[in-house]
């Protein structure tokens, strides 16, 4: 089922002289299978409405409906986030446990599946997040390499089997081979499985390349929603509302000053097909 946000407003410290509006009047539907990608400027309300969609905070004004779960009521709520797998910046400060295998577990293990069902999910989702079991297991988190917390980290989410994997800028601080490497993963789970990924990052580059849908929010609303293609294509001011192109949509650009006729395009490997194409052509 789908998550359906509707007339979702949301104001911090109301009623007082420091009350701000955070979120207002948002409506999106989030379908099954689809990767979102959410961009906007610092403090536009993206994280607020994540907190949302993951049943952290209760809709005040509107409705969140996850999985047919009614956000608004609190035990509707306990349950359906039970369906959201939710991953904050810097998701490896979560781990905490004495072996990475028993972090991994502690998810489901909260809840109440049985031994065997627990160790399945533990070997399968850390094999997904590159992280060999036979390796890693008994390892303690805090001996793993920066990535490979990160790894750690997600594989625990990714233990609890969500529906819907809603992501805070989960890439923050990853080199860029490492951001594509775990993308790719989320990818292939989604691809796999059918959950739904919502993703917030400040990467122009990684929205670009994995989301399918993209939501653009300015001061607490959704200005436009679109494709890659609609969003990075050149008719929103994304510059006036404090976002960029993705780089190699500049090189675009460049290219397109010198008299080349270069297709709008927003990712490395499509600037590449064309001028690998082309060449073939000359």
């Amino acid at each position: 089922m789908p998550i359906e946000i509707k007339n979702l407003s949301h104001t911090y410290m109301k009623g007082t002289v420091g009350q701000r509006r955070a979120l207002k009047d948002i409506s999106l539907t989030i379908n099954e299978g689809e990767f979102w990608g959410v961009i906007g400027h610092t403090g536009s309300g993206k994280s607020t409405l994540l907190q949302h969609i993951g049943g952290i905070m209760p809709p005040e004004e509107g409705s969140v409906i996850v999985d047919g779960y009614d956000f608004a009521d609190k035990k509707q709520r306990i349950e359906g986030r039970k369906k959201v797998g939710l991953v904050f910046q810097y998701p490896e400060y979560q781990l905490f446990e004495e072996t990475v295998a028993k972090d991994v577990a502690y998810g489901p293990t909260n809840m109440k599946l049985g031994k065997e069902e627990i160790d399945a999910r533990v070997h399968e989702a850390m094999e997904l997040m590159g992280l060999d079991y036979d390796r890693f297991a008994e390892k303690s988190p805090f001996e793993l390499s920066g990535g490979e917390k990160r790894r750690a980290a997600l594989a625990g989410i990714i233990a609890m089997k969500p529906e819907y994997l809603v992501l805070d800028e989960p890439m923050a601080g990853l080199d860029p081979a490492g951001r594509k490497a775990i993308l790719e993963t989320l990818d292939e789970i989604r691809r796999d499985t059918g959950c739904a990924v919502i993703m917030v990052s400040h990467s122009m580059e990684d929205v670009a390349r994995h989301s399918r849908r993209i939501a653009v929010m300015n001061d607490g609303a959704i200005v436009a929603t679109g494709t890659p293609e609609e969003v990075f294509g050149g008719s929103l001011p994304l510059e006036e509302l404090g976002l960029d192109l993705p780089e190699v949509s500049h090189l675009g650009l460049l290219l397109r000053e010198k008299g080349i006729d270069v297709p709008p395009v927003y990712t490395v490997e499509g600037m590449r097909d064309y001028l690998l194409g082309r060449a073939k052509n000359v």
